[in-house]
């Protein structure tokens, strides 16, 4: 890993495009407001990737100069081409951490990792939702207190058909009722994943502080160590025998 992280922030790029009310409130794409505030921290360095650029901008130089990826989708999972998962899935065994978003819980990758269909409860009625946190000496969580609340958001609710999270760091409340692990880590290989459910695209929620000091933080929880490749295969004997 170099010094700093190097961050590739993936958006599908569709909505800011084709919906005027998204396109005046992410005028330059969910992705660029997300490298705009990772782009303060020292400690990072970013860049984007979009769907339509080619090989969806994660070509093998991009993946390869990538600690960590964030990635958001909603209306165009199905157009990612599965060549592109499985380099994205190689790279997370391989170290790389990856930040999943909101409706990128649907995404084909976080999918393939999961093994889950990853369904939910969902409703757009721009609904107040507490976010609680419920281990308050993860990393992810650095900053904040007991909870915070996001004025208008997507419901998401039980049941989320995830495996059961190694790390469960937050809860949602929605003002209709429901609740939701908003707040999920996971590893798979080397690599070290959290999907985090706030930020749908009709509302600002990428511009509240508490927002982006979650997703900072989970970078640098995600981002990869220093260690040994595991070695696989045929392995000789370290005694005589």
């Amino acid at each position: 890993m170099s010094a700093r992280i190097r961050v590739t922030a993936w958006n599908e790029f569709r909505h800011e495009q084709h919906d005027q009310a998204v396109k005046e409130l992410y005028p330059d794409g969910i992705h660029t407001a997300i490298t705009d505030f990772l782009g303060t921290a020292v400690d990072m360095e970013v860049r984007t990737a979009t769907l339509d650029q080619k090989e969806h901008g994660l070509t093998d130089e991009v993946l390869a100069n990538t600690d960590v990826l964030t990635w958001w989708g909603h209306m165009a999972h199905g157009e990612v081409n599965n060549e592109i998962v499985d380099k994205v899935y190689k790279r997370v065994i391989e170290g790389m951490g990856l930040i999943v978003l909101h409706s990128g819980h649907f995404s084909k990758i976080f999918r393939k990792l999961m093994g889950t269909t990853c369904e939910l409860k969902w409703r757009e009625i721009a609904e107040k939702e507490r976010v609680w946190v419920i281990e308050p000496g993860h990393p992810i969580v650095a900053g904040l207190g007991d909870y915070f609340e996001i004025p208008h958001a997507e419901m998401y609710g039980e049941r989320f058909d995830i495996p059961a999270p190694e790390t469960l760091v937050f809860i949602s409340w929605f003002q209709g009722g429901e609740v939701f692990r908003s707040g999920c880590c996971y590893h798979r290989g080397q690599g070290k994943i959290f999907y985090f459910q706030p930020g749908h695209e009709s509302f600002p929620i990428y511009y509240q502080p508490e927002i982006q000091t979650v997703i900072k933080n989970a970078v640098r929880w995600a981002a990869p160590v220093n260690r040994t490749k595991p070695t696989f295969g045929n392995y000789k004997p370290l005694e005589n025998m």
